[in-house]
Order: structure tokens, then C-alpha cells, then sequence
């Protein structure tokens, strides 16, 4: 799993505030592409009807604070242990990938201890780390080596 798109925003501001900016980005490249952006997977601060409306299939949790009786929704608990239909528990599961590639861009290209100030030279210095990511996996295609797709030193020779 690759990002499509990114979004840099002072570290102040809630993420939910963007969510829409970014869907709209994604929509966009995607119809370039010409796919449709069908679903949506994301955790219980993303739970917004503007989110639910804004594509076919939402897989959403609902916050404890909303809608506790409704039935067919899905819900995480304290222990991230996910509640509701078959379904939903199934195609939530999916949502780790995308932390992983985060997690992966924070060890392996030193997201997470970056030494630029500011939100234009962290926003440089984080593409350069996800350019160097999708090169890098596009590169171990090429050769026919999928194994060091997650390997950047491979390449370094």
C-alpha cells in the first residue's frame, strides 16, 4: 500500500478539520486515473455523516458517545477489540496497513526525528521520504524483486 495523497497542516490543528481536503485530493487523482473512490476506512475521529455521505461505503466506528443502540454499526473498545457485523470487523482490519507504511516512513527514512523547523521544510523533507518509499518499492518491481521493496539500502550501491 502506497499513499496517494498528503495533506501537511500545523501539528495545532485536528486532523478531522482536513479530512475532507484530503478525500476531495484523493477523489481527484483517482478520477485522473479513472477510478472512483468507493470506500473509506478509518478510525472513530474521522465518525462524520459529511465522511459517510461523501462515498458509497464508509467503514467507520462509531465513537461511545454515538448512537450506542443503533444496530448494524461498528464499534472498537478501550482494548481496540472491534464490535458489529461480520463485514464491517472484516474490512476494518485493513485500516493497519496504512499505519504501517507511516511506521515504516518514520523508522527506515527518519520521519519521526527530522531536524528542519517549520511546516514548509517539514512538509519538504516528508515528500522526499515518501518519494523515496514509492520509488524505492517501484524500483524493486522493476527488477523483479519484490522482497527489497522494503529495503532502501538495497539500492544503494
Amino acid at each position: 500500500m502506497l499513499p496517494l495523497t498528503s495533506l501537511f497542516a500545523p501539528a495545532n490543528q485536528n486532523e478531522k478539520k482536513h479530512s475532507h481536503t484530503i478525500l476531495e485530493k484523493t477523489r481527484l487523482i483517482l478520477r485522473k486515473s479513472g477510478a472512483k473512490l468507493r470506500s473509506v476506512i478509518a478510525d472513530s475521529q474521522y465518525s462524520d455523516n459529511k465522511i459517510r455521505k461523501a462515498v458509497d461505503e464508509t467503514v467507520i466506528p462509531c465513537p461511545a458517545n454515538q448512537k450506542r443502540d443503533a444496530k448494524g454499526l461498528l464499534r472498537v473498545d478501550k482494548k481496540f477489540r472491534t464490535h458489529g457485523p461480520e463485514d464491517l470487523k472484516r474490512k476494518y482490519h485493513k485500516r493497519p496497513s496504512i499505519e504501517a507504511v507511516y511506521s515504516f516512513l518514520k523508522t527506515r527514512y527518519s520521519l519521526a526525528i527530522n531536524k528542519v523547523r517549520g511546516l514548509k521544510n517539514v512538509a519538504s523533507y516528508a515528500l522526499y521520504s515518501i518519494l523515496c518509499l514509492v520509488l524505492t518499492r517501484e524500483a524493486a518491481e522493476n527488477l523483479g524483486r519484490p522482497d527489497k521493496a522494503v529495503s532502501p539500502t538495497y539500492f544503494n550501491t
